[in-house]
């Protein structure tokens, strides 16, 4: 894999927190992405699967939450997650009619390595996220087939390529190319180190409100490309935050509700037809499927500690969304539709992001 420039490249620095080895979710040990591509013409679209952890997540479910900023999405497996507090399936990301076709093929993966599931204990609760590509994407052609996922799902790795890949493949970001991004913050408190790393789908905003640590690159570039003609903010964006700092559900939403401050660092404002969706978890401690004779015991943080896990939230999210910006290629897809590259804009008009 071809490294990519990352928006740290460029001279930016975003925020005071350090980030992990990768700045990558998969700074969190276990975690691993996989993406799967479909790119040619017309077909615009992908697939890309987080693994939480690489035991078997069903028997070993973690601590998790959600969280909704703005609802306009079609994301399945929420409920289960905030009534029980806890995940027991890969997370997969795909565009928005092809929700189906992936939890389908999740439900196969999780019932290949679970033979017990519909038999002697309940049944599964796939976790499926979504953005709409149809301006790239022939969406209503529902190019992605259950062995793409299944591919994304068999082939993840700690290395995860950013921009243009998987679920991002079609997916716009203020008014550009968006996509896949990551970024990841260490947390150093008297009890330990830990990590809390972020993977963002993005697909919303509009070029004119776009920042860049502060600086209104969007408005910049909007002003030098009189040509393009702004669309109405209509996107979405996903967000999975794993962390391995020991927290309780509550606490973990808590978190995960602070990467509203990354977001709007970017320039967002959470327009009515946008959908910004969070989902959480935590690979502290493996939850046992199976009913134990004994009280489990859940270490967590004292709530002092948790300012730290606010900030890197706000942080890794800042970041990944701009990641994804910055690392995504041009794409002219469906009807001819195209949307620029940010670093070939940023070439050819000269701007610097500092």
């Amino acid at each position: 894999m071809t490294p990519q420039k990352r928006i740290r490249d460029y001279g930016v620095k975003i925020g005071k927190l350090e980030t992990g080895r990768r700045n990558s979710i998969t700074d969190v040990e276990g975690v691993t992405v996989g993406h799967v591509t479909l790119s040619d013409g017309d077909c615009q679209t992908g697939v890309t699967a987080i693994l939480p952890h690489q035991g078997n997540v069903f028997k070993e479910k973690l601590v998790a939450s959600t969280h909704v900023i703005n609802g306009f999405g079609k994301t399945m497996g929420t409920i289960q997650i905030n009534e029980l507090g806890t995940l027991e399936t890969p997370i997969v990301l795909t565009n928005t009619l092809s929700i189906g076709t992936a939890a389908d093929a999740l439900i196969d993966y999780m019932l290949e390595r679970n033979p017990e599931i519909g038999r002697t204990t309940g049944t599964v609760n796939p976790v499926i996220c979504e953005c709409n590509d149809m301006f790239l994407n022939d969406v209503r052609a529902r190019f992605i087939e259950g062995e793409h996922v299944m591919k994304a799902l068999h082939e993840t790795s700690p290395d995860v390529e950013e921009g243009t890949v998987g679920a991002g493949t079609g997916m716009l970001c203020y008014s550009l190319k968006g996509g896949i991004g990551t970024s990841s913050r260490t947390m150093k408190m008297d009890h330990g180190t830990y990590t809390l790393g972020v993977l963002v789908l993005s697909n919303f905003g509009i070029l004119s409100d776009l920042k860049v640590n502060g600086k209104a690159v969007g408005e910049e570039l909007k002003e030098r490309i009189l040509q393009t003609r702004e669309e109405r903010d209509k996107g979405s964006i996903i967000i999975i935050a794993a962390t391995d700092l020991p927290v309780s559900e509550r606490q973990l939403n808590r978190i995960i509700k602070r990467a509203i401050t990354g977001l709007s660092r970017t320039g967002s404002i959470i327009t009515t037809g946008s959908g910004e969706i969070v989902i959480g978890f935590s690979t502290a401690t493996r939850i046992p499927h199976d009913q134990t004779s004994q009280c489990l015991s859940l270490p967590i943080i004292h709530e002092e500690d948790i300012d730290l896990a606010f900030r890197a939230m706000g942080e890794a999210t800042e970041e990944a969304v701009l990641n994804s910006l910055v690392t995504a290629t041009r794409v002219v897809g469906r009807d001819g539709n195209e949307r620029p590259a940010f670093k070939d804009l940023l070439a050819e008009y000269d701007v610097s992001l500092k």
